[in-house]
């Protein structure tokens, strides 16, 4: 894969850079090879952060989106994950035709003469005469400024839960599974998961285990039972403790 480099000022938004993206792979909008693109998103936002610039909130939010449509695109195909590639690539078809629409709108601008002249004074105040009461004052003032009364400010118990998380890595789940698998503790889908564990372990188990079996390493039949390959061997991503 091509290594690119990029500057976050550049761009105006994630869709920016997916449009840029499909622009210099040659894609067809209407028939994107959505894992391509996928990747070269998620490899330009780690560039980014590995060089310690300053990504806006939206970059990261679009990657997160990314990496779920990614594990979605994993599975047999399924209604929610074409919705979801047709929504992307309706997005990206929506935003490149307001570009070209802006990109015309600037060409007749520039070649009309524009004139401004000085504004008009205020004749006369216009003081806000009717009385409201000061809760409904209040109201209007949230509901301007787009927020609402019932929102509660977050409190610290909320964020714990989110700051306190361990970080569980995807190689050492999948290290897991195969040893489960080779022991014979673990036998089927099910016994992968439990509520006891952390949202971030289930999570990380999950990914493993698309890894797992789309390397050809373990299969899932019809009832949710697992089988492993033994006859494939170890490659040197497995010993390191890698996605297998």
């Amino acid at each position: 894969m091509e290594v690119l480099t990029f500057k976050i000022e550049d761009f105006e938004g994630p869709l920016d850079l997916l449009l840029y993206l499909v622009g210099k792979n040659k894609m067809d909008l209407r028939s994107i090879d959505l894992m391509a693109l996928i990747d070269q998103y998620s490899a330009a936002i780690a560039t980014m952060q590995q060089r310690q610039m300053d990504i806006a909130s939206e970059f990261i939010e679009m990657a997160a989106h990314l990496v779920q449509m990614k594990s979605a695109l994993l599975l047999p195909r399924t209604p929610e994950t074409e919705r979801m590639k047709a929504e992307l690539t309706g997005r990206l078809i929506e935003y490149d035709l307001c570009k070209q629409m802006a990109a015309d709108l600037g060409v007749r601008a520039r070649k009309q003469y524009t004139a401004a002249r000085a504004p008009q004074p205020l004749e006369g105040s216009a003081p806000y005469s009717r009385r409201q009461t000061p809760d409904k004052l209040v109201q209007a003032w949230f509901n301007l400024m787009g927020r609402s009364l019932r929102r509660q400010k977050p409190t610290q118990e909320r964020f714990d839960p989110l700051v306190t998380t361990p970080v569980v890595s995807v190689g050492s789940r999948v290290i897991h599974t195969l040893r489960g698998l080779l022991k014979g503790t673990i036998r089927h889908f099910k016994q992968l998961f439990s509520k006891a564990e952390s949202r971030s372990t289930n999570v990380a188990t999950f990914l493993a285990l698309l890894e797992l079996i789309r390397d050809g390493r373990v299969s899932l039949d019809a009832g949710g039972g697992l089988v492993l390959d033994r006859t494939r061997r170890k490659r040197p991503a497995d010993q390191k403790g890698g996605p297998a």
